[in-house]
């Protein structure tokens, strides 16, 4: 099993034991912090178990209906996942309005403080393990996986804190105050990933720096009098590259190939966290500008 899809379940694991401890304690308590964190710790379980589906399917080989493989299910599960972060983030919020208006009163104080503390502790220890793997792996569905992780434990230390200072205060408005805080973090952290996913679904071209790196490697050929039509984009983990590489009329296709070979492989090391699919036309003659 690779270790993308270990983690999934890890995260699975993890956070339907969050989400139990703080589920229970919300509603007992009344905290609308607790709960709002509860919540988001159900989704999470969610995402997390869709996140292995689309691992899993991803990994696939191409067929005759998906020539290209699945590797877009990943993309899509950043966006389902950022959705679903802000849906939550939505209902949290109206949750913490209704509080206001009702001034709702908070009980079972230390168990709730408590429960926070053990969250934080597990929270943190997921965080570190996804990161590895996302280093480790360069996947995009880790990556948000370990975004969306790193969000709790900033909303679980937020909630801990407004805890407590009820508990010193018994200012019970400082909860739904701070529930509005999560709900909008919540939102700003799920843009990224929502954007992300719709920019690899739409086949956007890699970031500057990455064609700089390609085109860097054309120019340095010195076989290859010009390039024209690159495009690149990217699927999942996987990374697609297009050129036409334009040689002299006088080379033969034996060498064009050989340097063509010579660039696919500079441009897979160039990239060594992904898989790289370079497609490299050898053109005789600088065909840009000929009308087909």
């Amino acid at each position: 099993m690779r270790i993308e899809k270990k983690a999934t379940l890890v995260s699975s694991s993890v956070a339907l034991v969050l989400v139990t401890f703080k589920l229970t304690i919300g509603i007992i308590s009344g905290s609308v912090a607790v709960l709002a964190s509860a919540i988001d710790s159900l989704l999470d379980m969610v995402v997390s178990a869709f996140n292995y589906f689309a691992l899993h399917n991803s990994d696939k080989e191409p067929d005759d209906q998906f020539n290209f493989g699945r590797r877009k299910l990943e993309p899509l599960a950043a966006v389902i996942e950022g959705t679903i972060i802000s849906l939550s983030a939505l209902f949290i919020l109206y949750e913490a309005i209704s509080k206001m208006v009702q001034n709702d009163q908070i009980k079972h104080l230390d168990l709730s403080i408590l429960v926070m503390v053990g969250s934080i502790i597990i929270t943190a220890g997921l965080v570190l393990f996804l990161n590895i793997v996302a280093k480790k792996t360069g996947n995009m569905v880790i990556k948000a996986d370990a975004l969306h992780y790193k969000t709790d434990l900033l909303s679980n230390g937020a909630v801990l804190i407004s805890l407590i200072l009820i508990n010193l205060t018994e200012y019970t408005l400082i909860d739904p105050i701070l529930g509005i805080g999560i709900s909008v973090y919540m939102i700003y952290s799920a843009f990224p990933l929502i954007k992300d996913g719709i920019m690899m679904l739409l086949d956007a071209a890699l970031d500057p720096k990455s064609v700089a790196r390609i085109t860097a490697i054309l120019e340095n050929e010195n076989d290859v009098s010009s390039y024209h039509d690159l495009r690149t984009r990217h699927s999942g983990s996987d990374i697609y590259i297009s050129v036409h590489a334009v040689f002299s009329v006088s080379t033969s296709l034996f060498d064009a190939h050989l340097v063509g070979d010579k660039i696919e492989l500079a441009l897979k090391n160039c990239f060594p966290d992904n898989t790289v699919h370079p497609l490299i036309h050898l053109d005789p003659y600088d065909d840009s500008e000929v009308e087909h």
